[in-house]
């Protein structure tokens, strides 16, 4: 028999209550239901083998005694196509595995590591409530002017805090919503007892367990579809059966909706939105960032090109699934968010997804700009603050249904605050801990009204926006939706694209497969297969038959935009009007002269002696000579009249990064990150160290072009490559490259830059 696991369940629960739920909710027989356990807060149950897909389906999000659960396998199905499944399910394991030991190598050491995913010897600073009755946590150093050291705990970022110097301190798991030069902030649910007066903590990056758990059960359930729609889109999915598509009189695109205007006609951009700048921002239809004091006509942007509507009518004409292919600077969210209106449009309610917290939140800031009002699902500090006003548990706390929600939450925290804080006279033993009883008590009563709020606010909702493994069963119960569309499909594995199929009928994957592919922290999975997503396993498998590609690109240089469309996109994109012929030397500010004026270089480092070397702990390569070169480049962009906030410098390695950074300190507002940090984005000028020079012609993880491909299409009117031929030229790619920049007088040797 398989088993199922159910959390939560209501301390009043008995195996009575559990087996009735079950054989009612399922219509099965009870004496086929076998053996029931109760396991922390959930339960385990013995189900047939045959119904348990099924069985789970019916269950999920059900109602136990007034409450929602989250019901899934706790045991391994009868895979229905083995080969496929368990070899996910399997990569997972191999994957957490890697997680787990990279946080017990970091929890060893004892100390800020270098991979910033650690910060030690911090003190408590301020504790209040917030963010959907949650508490917030603002820790920094003792000295409170004294920094943080460099890390990678941004918002949204999963966490331990751990009490530290005591032989059992308390620790606390939660999410970062704030991080500052000093300070960093951390939401946690309140605790049962005071937070440890003068205590030092220790903050750790943690794998987040959830979203693996939900990924095993999605593959499962996947697996053991038989009959319903479920076991229709895998059987396209896994070649059994050939998509769909079917023409009826709804699925002709209407007339795109024009975006919010300025007073003059000026388009305004998704950045001044987030973060208001001087001046006039404008946008490229690719949402890319773009600076200028010239208004743009709206009746030019306005509207979607010709690729953009016949991928947004082949998507909704898909019965089953439909790619839409989206090379650099096309307008693939922009493209996506109108496919999105279009299926609201005619009816269709429909989940949107994305494998980050910062692209969905990109679509929903493109779905709010052209007038659709969707839901966020998530942990509010996982939101940017910008956009929190559509979080599910905001927007619950101003539901009218919540109004007595409040009112008994802050009953809650008064009392919690009482516990905390007495004013005169030692309380009696046990007082405090009653008042904190009480506060709990009350506390769960508000997230009860919440939760109506909330089942509210989702009935009414025709978007619902999330990232994969942000699905949460308990909150969304057993819900479906018409349409789930995966923005940055190709930035998301395989088991975590099957969690929004469970509850869709159709599905749109729109990203790009010849950029950067999912993060995998096991070489081992990687290998395997774990890197290779959904959307780009089925563009090698059907290609055409269920993809469009966008081929119209707004951002940059024709010159710049060559190589990458001849090497990836079979020559097929086509620079816009707008964009064809500019540079640098055509913005306000910028003088004409040779760095400005011409939109692609490439410098030849071969036989200079920039020779590549290993930095100090980490292993990682770094170019001396090269990253002194490029500072030379940016200076003298600066001094032709760039902002700093109009330039990036990409390095493929992280020591490279370290170098710049620490020779360009003095240079506020640029950016310099990995090629990994620019997926995504643009700047009027770039610059790109590749960093490998050595006599052996290795190039390393330079191989794979994917990479490449994203560093060399960022910049909109200025790309200037550092690089050795010498070892460069090794690889067929990187040959074609060099001949391309030859071919267009892009190429010149590092002696004649005097250096």
């Amino acid at each position: 028999m398989a088993v199922i696991h159910i959390e939560p369940v209501p301390q009043r629960c008995g195996p009575g209550v559990i087996l009735k739920f079950v054989a009612d909710r399922t219509r099965i027989d009870g004496k086929h239901i076998g053996k029931i356990a109760f396991v922390g807060r959930g339960a385990t149950v013995e189900v047939p083998d045959a119904r348990a897909a099924a069985i789970v389906a019916a269950l999920d999000g059900a109602q136990l005694l007034e409450r929602l659960v989250r019901v899934r396998f706790a045991g391994k199905a009868d895979y229905t196509h083995p080969d496929h499944f368990s070899h996910l399910s399997r990569l997972l394991d191999l994957e957490a595995r890697e997680e787990e030991a990279e946080a017990r190598r970091r929890a060893a050491a004892g100390h800020d590591r270098g991979d910033g995913t650690t910060l030690t010897a911090l003190v408590l600073r301020d504790a209040e409530f917030g963010l959907g009755g949650r508490m917030l946590l603002t820790l920094g150093r003792k000295t409170r002017t004294d920094p943080l050291p460099p890390n990678r705990l941004g918002p949204g970022s999963p966490v331990v805090l751990t009490q530290t110097k005591v032989q059992r301190g308390v620790s606390f798991r939660g999410v970062v919503f704030d991080r500052a030069e000093a300070s960093i902030g951390i939401a946690i649910d309140p605790p049962d007892d005071d937070l440890p007066d003068e205590s030092i903590w220790r903050l750790d990056l943690t794998p987040d367990e959830v979203s693996r758990l939900r990924q095993q059960d999605a593959l499962r359930r996947a697996s053991a579809a038989n009959g319903d729609r479920l076991a229709q889109l895998k059987a396209v999915l896994l070649g059994e059966r050939e998509p769909e598509f079917v023409e009826d009189q709804r699925t002709e695109p209407n007339r795109p909706t024009p975006f919010p205007e300025k007073e003059g006609g000026a388009r305004v951009s998704s950045d001044s939105l987030l973060s208001p700048k001087e001046g006039v921002v404008f946008d490229s239809p690719d949402g890319g960032e773009r600076e200028s004091e010239v208004p743009v006509e709206s009746s030019a942007i306005n509207r979607l090109n010709a690729p953009q509507r016949e991928a947004i009518r082949f998507a909704l004409v898909a019965k089953d699934v439909a790619i839409i292919h989206g090379p650099p600077g096309t307008g693939k969210t922009t493209t996506v968010a109108e496919l999105i209106r279009q299926a609201v449009a005619r009816g269709d309610k429909v989940l949107a997804c994305a494998a980050s917290n910062h692209a969905v939140d990109n679509l929903l800031e493109k779905l709010l700009r052209i007038g659709e009002r969707p839901v966020r699902l998530g942990h509010p500090a996982r939101v940017v603050p910008e956009l929190r006003e559509r979080a599910i548990d905001l927007l619950a706390e101003k539901h009218p249904d919540a109004r007595q929600a409040r009112k008994v939450a802050r009953d809650a925290f008064a009392l919690f605050k009482q516990a905390d804080k007495w004013t005169r006279g030692k309380p009696e033993p046990g007082a405090k801990a009653a008042l904190r009883r009480e506060a709990r008590e009350l506390l769960g009563e508000a997230r009860k009204l919440e939760a109506l709020a909330i089942e509210r606010i989702l009935d009414d909702a025709r978007i619902v926006c999330a990232t994969l493994t942000g699905l949460d069963s308990q909150l969304l119960g057993q819900r479906r939706f018409d349409l789930a569309v995966l923005d940055e499909a190709c930035q998301s594995t395989e088991p975590a694209s099957w969690l929004p199929l469970l509850r869709s009928d159709r599905v749109i994957l729109a990203g790009d497969h010849c950029q950067l592919p999912p993060t995998v922290v096991s070489p081992e999975a990687a290998d395997q297969g774990l890197a290779v997503s959904l959307m780009e396993r089925l563009v090698g498998r059907l290609g055409p038959q269920v993809a469009r590609r966008l081929t119209v690109q707004y951002r940059m240089h024709e010159a710049i935009m060559g190589f990458s469309s001849a090497e990836f996109y079979d020559g097929d994109l086509v620079a816009d009007a707008s964009v064809i012929e500019h540079r640098l030397c055509d913005l306000p500010g910028v003088r004409a002269e040779p760095i400005t004026e011409s939109p692609v270089q490439f410098i030849d480092t071969a036989g200079a002696s920039y020779d590549e070397e290993l930095e100090d702990d980490t292993e990682s390569k770094r170019n001396r000579q090269e990253a002194a070169l490029a500072v030379k480049k940016v200076r003298s962009l600066l001094e032709a009249g760039l902002g700093p906030h109009q330039i990036a410098v990409i390095a493929p390695y992280r020591a490279q990064v370290r170098l710049l950074r620490d020779h360009l300190a003095d240079v506020p507002g640029l950016e310099i990150d990995s090629v990994d940090g620019f997926q995504g984005r643009e700047k009027e000028a770039v610059v790109i160290s590749m960093v490998r020079s050595n006599p052996e012609g290795e190039i390393g993880f330079l191989a794979d072009t994917r990479r490449t491909n994203v560093a060399l299409t960022r910049a909109r009117r200025k790309l200037i490559v550092i690089g050795d031929s010498a070892t460069l030229a090794n690889d067929p790619f990187y040959q074609r490259m060099l001949t391309h920049f030859e071919s267009i007088g892009a190429y010149s040797s590092v002696w004649e830059e005097g250096a």
